[in-house]
């Protein structure tokens, strides 16, 4: 049941391949990423966000946000930056600088359109290496995005993957023959591999997380908050109250409700009039309904009362909502 979540919401906030290469690095070798909302226009501009994740795959290096201690990385370990932040990758530590905005944007601009290389050599030729698979993935973070709540600003997995067995060892080896052999559709396949190998890493993560942690992702490895969450997503349209909900997963109420908000940090009736909204945002932007028709599929008798609820919990009516995203759609095909 909770793998089931995790898809879910992962489908409906619209995960999506935006780069994805190798970068060979030789000494000395430093390279500083602009936040998200800089990258975005430049390789997915219809995206809320860019998360980005670094997985290493040979040698040893740093990496961390501006603001913060770097990490240091090792063969096997993953660096991921789920909120958008800029952020720092070198071979040594402490180092700050390498390319200006200006050409980091324009390589950006360059590999998303598929003229570069699949593997980028970068750095001075020194002896010390750092190898890395690069992910940049889009997403939409509003109204309502579960996971990306749950994550914090860096994220770094140790020995997220090494034995040849291993579902991110694979994933790796496939996007490399992917790369090498030149197949038509091979864009696609790596763009795919890449959101491939950004789920392995969440599920990497998962397991590792200590059992006295709190938040969404824990609360799916909950019995009693992974199957309320279940339900709530296999069917948020039905008209669930507490004391529905706390009768189909087994519990009294106020035990339910104490375990889910302790562990998901929003009421379970809260969690999902927040998740009805991103499945109404969701159809809004991809589709012509009618208001009443979205009313209808995420729960809602009356346009009027969805409209009211879309609006509070939003900010915006779901007829400017659309209007919005019907705007970012034509300027990202506009000529150029």
């Amino acid at each position: 049941m909770a793998a089931d979540v995790l898809s879910d919401v992962l489908r409906t906030v619209r995960l999506t391949g935006a780069v994805f290469f190798v970068t060979e690095a030789s000494s000395p070798w430093v390279l500083e990423i602009p936040d998200g909302a800089t990258l975005a226009p430049a390789i997915l501009p219809r995206a809320d966000h860019v998360l980005s994740y670094h997985v290493v795959i040979n040698g040893s290096g740093w990496g961390g946000l501006p603001d913060g201690a770097p990490v240091r990385l090792e063969a096997g370990d993953v660096l991921l930056f789920p909120q958008g932040d800029p952020y720092v990758m070198s071979i040594a530590r402490g180092m700050r600088g390498g390319p200006d905005r200006t050409e980091i944007l324009g390589f950006f601009r360059s590999m998303a359109a598929g003229q570069l290389p699949f593997t980028v050599k970068e750095g001075g030729g020194g002896a010390e290496r750092l190898d890395l698979v690069c992910g940049f993935l889009g997403c939409d973070v509003r109204p309502f995005n579960p996971l990306l709540a749950t994550l914090p600003r860096l994220l770094h997995v140790r020995g997220a993957f090494g034995a040849t067995e291993h579902p991110l060892t694979k994933l790796i080896e496939l996007a490399v023959a992917e790369s090498r052999q030149k197949r038509a559709g091979g864009e696609c396949v790596r763009l795919s591999l890449s959101e491939l190998m950004f789920v392995e890493v969440v599920r990497q993560h998962l397991a590792m997380l200590p059992a006295e942690r709190t938040g969404w992702l824990v609360g799916l490895r909950d019995p009693l908050v992974g199957r309320a969450l279940a339900l709530l997503h296999e069917r948020p349209a039905r008209p669930w109250t507490l004391p529905r909900l706390a009768k189909e997963v087994g519990s009294s109420r106020s035990t339910l409700a104490d375990r889910f908000t302790h562990f998901v940090g929003l009421s379970p009736m809260r969690y999902l009039g927040n998740w009805r909204m991103q499945l109404a945002a969701r159809l809004l932007a991809d589709g012509t309904s009618k208001l009443s028709a979205v009313a209808a599929d995420v729960g809602y008798d009356s346009e009027a009362a969805f409209s009211r609820a879309f609006k509070k919990i939003v900010g915006v009516a779901p007829a400017n909502w659309r209007q919005r995203r019907a705007g970012n759609v034509a300027r990202t095909f506009a000529p150029r």
